[in-house]
């Protein structure tokens, strides 16, 4: 059977680490940004990771 295809949206959102976690971008800091906060802002510039429920699914896209 032959390998499965990258899903090509998802292959731009995560990225797989060392460790097998999948790490993610977070979400609402695309516009809209002077009703939000300065410490809201610095929050949603870190990344995070995938929860365990979702880290199958996401792995056979990537």
């Amino acid at each position: 059977m032959p390998k499965q295809k990258t899903h090509s949206g998802a292959g731009k959102r995560f990225t797989l680490t060392g460790n097998g976690k999948i790490k993610r971008a977070k979400m609402n800091r695309r516009h809209i940004l002077s009703k939000k906060s300065s410490k809201r802002k610095r929050g949603l510039r870190k990344t995070a990771y995938v929860s365990v429920t979702q880290e199958k699914t996401i792995k056979s896209l990537i």
